[in-house]
């Protein structure tokens, strides 16, 4: 009886660049390509040898066959397949085949050039040499520098990838920095999905690192996003939320972009929504998604965001559900679970706080622009006009100097309506823009294993936060005015020892202090006049004691007093640090300019 040697595997693989594809080839010493079918089937049906045409026997039980079978299935290739002598595969499949035979000691497999270089700029993407954007240089840190070429080289190679960097990392700016380097080789705008409680956030992002860019956000009545889409082609990047690409995805068919990005693609999580099917159905070259958390609840979410940022590489729905997560989920399958990792590794770039924390700066502040709902928006511009009214007519009777109480008042009031017209107005029942934006930052950073210091001036702007945490059962410290110095004492004390996940704070009870260091998270519900106030409440939690990065977001509304205010302040940044050293009293360095410029 004569026994084939299995190890007489041999292999070849190229990158073919004209086709853009992979050509795999291999054997087995003296078995000829038509038998490799039947051959296959033998290891399926779990036998020990099969016999050959020759009257010859192949043991079907060494390591390197049963390797070979493993990898011709996660490589999705059918049996019929296998009567080619060159198998062609995406390009996608690089990664995994090359991993895969190091891994499994198959070491007789002939590698071309091109096809090493590629899996080497990919696994190594901090070695590329991609030039940095103008007016980036000295801003991206040197993991965001990584995040960068890793998106440029997954791009060049016509692959697509998911940013999961921690929350706070900076994911948009490395973003944006890709979408800056790639304006001069497309003639076609960058398209962003994102909630909408940031899609001004991404232009305001755009226009403070990239103003040299322009960007469109697709928002407001049908017929104005009609008006954006028609001169969408004439921008560099084009916004848009989920819930209005739903709406609108029939106006966006006929529009091709250079990249599709998904900001939080957790929303395109259930394969069968709305969000996903319209998402999936735009036109680009290329596709990425920006994450803190590809899985929440199951491995079917994760496959429907690789179905948008490359179709087909985690094969169809039902195949992938029977291959990976019914054995990984239902029967602890160590080596499905591993081969899913292999598979998803190279597309998935993941740092967390803890690894990148000397990159990382000791406190980073962000703003985040949400919209007036429709209803706050009749309120707010009713008020507004009553309010310019008022406010003028008391100037003329009495001057500037002597009518700071009634400007003062009016423009607290205005800022009330834009955090909740229910701070005022007690038959409110609608919404309120930023309480939408403020629940979902809530529930990502929670999600992310954030705690969060939660400021607001308003007592009443608390309660009903306060109401949102009960309804949502999450566990709250809440501290205002009234709240007893014992009190105080033993609440912080019981939240930096774990207690509790988010702590209400009035700004004025608990802007100084207070030492909170269990918290890695700040967020100003509504900005203060005085810059200085809001910095020592951050201080709260940015302080000794505290070895996390604090990540400080302000929420501005757009279009209003706020953002107005926000605008001013920056303008007269280096004013205020020359000037406002001792009080940093924005209010009282409003000059009647300013104020006709925020009544505008």
């Amino acid at each position: 009886m004569t026994i084939k040697d299995p190890r007489s595997f041999t292999g070849r693989i190229r990158l073919n660049e004209k086709s853009d594809l992979l050509e795999f080839s291999f054997g087995f010493e003296g078995v000829d390509r038509d038998e490799l079918e039947n051959l296959f089937n033998s290891i399926k049906e779990k036998k020990k040898y099969h016999r050959l045409k020759d009257g010859s026997f192949m043991p079907l039980e060494s390591f390197e066959i049963i390797e070979v079978s493993e990898l011709l299935e996660h490589l999705n290739i059918s049996e019929s397949d296998l009567k080619n002598e060159i198998l062609k595969l995406p390009k996608y499949r690089a990664l995994y085949l090359d991993k895969k035979l190091r891994e499994s000691n198959l070491t007789n497999v002939e590698r071309n050039i091109p096809f090493k270089q590629m899996v080497q700029n990919v696994l190594e993407p901090k070695d590329m040499d991609f030039k940095i954007p103008k007016g980036l240089e000295g801003v991206l840190r040197d993991y965001q520098k990584v995040g960068f070429k890793w998106l440029k080289t997954l791009a060049a190679y016509g692959m697509g990838g998911i940013l999961a960097d921690d929350m706070g990392l900076g994911k948009t700016l490395e973003a944006l920095a890709f979408m800056a380097s790639e304006r001069s080789e497309n003639s076609k705008p960058t398209l962003v999905v994102a909630p909408i409680s940031l899609i001004y956030n991404w232009k305001a992002e755009a226009e403070k690192f990239i103003p040299y860019m322009k960007v469109t956000v697709v928002a407001g009545s049908p017929r104005d996003r009609l008006e954006l889409l028609k001169d969408a082609e004439s921008a560099d990047i084009v916004v848009t939320s989920y819930p209005l690409i739903r709406r609108d995805i029939d106006l966006y068919r006929d529009i091709e972009f250079s990249y599709c990005f998904l900001d939080e693609a957790q929303h395109i999580k259930n394969p069968d929504s709305i969000n996903a099917k319209s998402v999936k159905s735009i036109r680009a070259k290329g596709f990425f998604a920006l994450t803190g958390t590809p899985i929440e609840n199951s491995l079917t979410e994760l496959w429907s965001i690789f179905d948008f940022i490359m179709p087909g590489y985690l094969l169809s729905h039902k195949k992938f559900v029977n291959k990976y997560e019914k054995p990984i989920v239902r029967e602890k399958d160590e080596k499905a679970l591993k081969e899913l990792s292999k598979q998803i590794s190279p597309f998935i770039l993941r740092r967390m706080k803890k690894d990148v924390l000397k990159e990382l700066p000791e406190k980073i502040e962000s703003t985040m622009i949400s919209e007036l709902t429709e209803e706050q928006k009749k309120i707010y511009l009713a008020y507004l006009q009553q309010a310019r009214g008022e406010i003028y007519k008391e100037i003329d009777t009495v001057g500037f100097e002597k009518s700071q109480m009634k400007i003062l008042a009016a423009l607290t009031r205005l800022r009330q309506i834009c955090c909740h017209p229910g701070l005022f107005i007690d038959s409110y029942r609608g919404e309120s823009g930023k309480m939408e934006m403020l629940k979902e930052l809530i529930e990502t950073a929670l999600e992310s294993g954030h705690r969060i210091l939660l400021f607001s001036q308003f007592t009443s702007m608390l309660y009903i936060i306060k109401s949102y945490l009960e309804k949502e059962q999450i566990d709250y410290f809440y501290l205002d005015g009234s709240t007893k110095p014992e009190l105080r004492g033993k609440m912080v004390q019981s939240f930096n020892k774990g207690e509790g996940k988010v702590f209400l704070i009035s700004l004025k009870a608990g802007g100084t202090g207070l030492n909170l260091t269990g918290a890695d998270m700040v967020i100003h519900y509504d900005p203060w006049w005085n810059p200085m106030v809001e910095d020592q409440a951050s201080d709260r939690a940015h302080r000794i004691g505290q070895n996390k990065v604090v990540n400080v977001y302000r929420l501005i509304t757009k279009g209003t007093v706020e953002e107005k205010i926000q605008k001013l302040q920056e303008r007269k940044r280096m004013l205020f640090d020359n000037v406002i050293g001792e009080s940093g009293d924005f209010f009282k360095k409003l000059t009647w300019e300013d104020l006709k410029d925020i009544l505008r």
